[in-house]
């Protein structure tokens, strides 16, 4: 198995050479943020912190943490470390819950962003020979810009195809002889699906696909398999992390070995938290991922809490790399449904549906309130409708789903099967809970 390494005097520095580097760099921003950014210079001052009070990394809990909430109180631009004729770029969110977050790059962030794009892409497998198409939608989100110019950093072809048109996708993998694809987990299952349905006219053999570098929305390893097994042909599915408060994809990516995703720790520095008092975590627990962004001046994050559920490797990974590497995301705190005193996250539910033979991967989570308790219906796609009209072989099939995510969640809930392709699609992140417990 080729190793291809993209910065290997960082990817593969000692843990005591690194450490000191990140220490360099996180007294460096704090004294740019109190200087630069009147939001933190107030925060800082307040919890009596400045550059010289950091004497070793633990000192970084002595910061406040900053929340989402944060970006959308001082929209658009009142948290950025650079004034706008430095700002070259600038990507938000959708804002679909109030003001979207909004995050601004100086020429040296881009420079940045794109080598830890470049890192993670060369980690997975990507070449200069590489051809790619990518799949999320061009725009104000950072995913599809993030990794064209960290793939074309590498010297791989790219083609920014951009979302939906299905049909046209596919052509275009069969015309460049694609064999890398940058989509979102379920969107690219859902080309596979297209694929087969033309497999009289088009088969597999005419797809070169070989990687993906799948992201945006969470993929389980059971969901990962699934999506191996439909395209075949030995494609190969990797996993990476980013967020646009953060710069966007790159932060962290697999290698060939999957075994976590490496981070780039000259660019980050992590933490693991108890999502509910805010205690830092020893190494080596599960909790919620705060990262403070070493060298971004446009927007600089200090102590970010992404409510994202992890833990983090320190150990060096086979690859030859030397970065930590965090498990991949385990649900976010904020989308995690307690049930009956349960703490529940989708990616649960996917683990527990993929491997039945007779459903699909598509679900979706339903939550109501019956009087005083909250009771959650799991909606599961058939693959093969006409079971909707084989009773005993429907009710053996939902006892089935039933059981094992009960095995799973350890409460009970209801299992409703659906009609194939009755699930709506997304190009984008899925959406997998609807939840009515405070609609009347």
């Amino acid at each position: 198995m080729k190793i291809n390494i993209y910065n290997k005097d960082m990817e593969c520095m000692k843990r005591s050479d690194m450490e000191a580097l990140q220490l360099e760099r996180l007294r460096n921003m704090v004294d740019y943020c109190a200087k630069n950014v009147p939001f933190y210079r107030e925060r800082l001052e307040k919890a009596g912190v400045t550059a010289e009070k950091i004497k070793t990394l633990d000192d970084i809990k002595y910061i406040p943490y900053t929340n989402k909430t944060d970006l959308r109180d001082t929209y658009p631009f009142g948290m950025f470390g650079a004034p706008m004729k430095e700002i070259v770029r600038l990507h938000a969110s959708s804002g679909t819950t109030g003001n979207p977050t909004v995050v601004g790059y100086t020429r040296e962030d881009l420079d940045n962003w794109s080598e830890q794009v470049a890192r993670i892409c060369m980690a997975a497998g990507a070449t200069d020979e590489s051809i790619v198409q990518i799949c999320f939608g061009y725009g104000m989100f950072t995913g599809a810009l993030g990794l064209h110019y960290g793939l074309e950093r590498i010297g791989a072809t790219v083609a920014p195809t951009s979302s939906g048109n299905t049909e046209k996708q596919l052509k275009f993998m069969r015309d460049f002889g694609t064999d890398t694809l940058v989509a979102t987990p379920s969107y690219c299952l859902y080309l596979a699906e297209a694929a087969a349905e033309h497999a009289g006219e088009f088969s597999l053999d005419n797809y070169k696909l070989k990687l993906g570098l799948l992201g945006s929305e969470g993929c389980t390893p059971e969901m990962r398999n699934e999506i191996e097994q439909k395209w075949g042909n030995g494609f190969f599915v990797t996993d990476n992390y980013g967020m646009s408060e953060l710069n966007g994809p790159g932060m962290a990516g697999d290698c060939v070995f999957r075994n976590g995703l490496h981070i780039s720790e000259d660019h980050f520095l992590c933490e693991i938290i108890d999502p509910v008092t805010g205690e830092v975590l020893p190494k080596g627990s599960t909790g919620e991922l705060v990262v403070t962004n070493l060298t971004k001046k446009g927007i600089p994050m200090l102590r970010y809490r992404t409510k994202d559920i992890t833990n983090i490797n320190y150990e060096p990974c086979a690859c030859g790399r030397t970065t930590a590497r965090m498990h991949k995301i385990i649900g976010r705190s904020d989308d995690m449904l307690k049930i009956r005193g349960v703490n529940v996250f989708p990616t649960q539910i996917e683990s527990a549906l993929i491997g039945i033979s007779q459903i699909s991967p598509h679900y979706q989570l339903v939550v109501r309130r019956e009087g005083y308790a909250d009771n959650l219906e799991v909606k599961v796609e058939l693959i093969d409708g006409t079971l909707l009209a084989k009773y005993s072989e429907l009710e053996a099939l939902q006892r089935k789903v039933h059981d094992k995510i009960k095995s799973i969640l350890g409460i009970e809930i209801k299992v409703t099967l659906v009609e194939p392709k009755s699930i709506e699609r997304f190009v984008g992140k899925a959406k997998r809970v609807i939840d009515l417990r405070n609609v009347k």
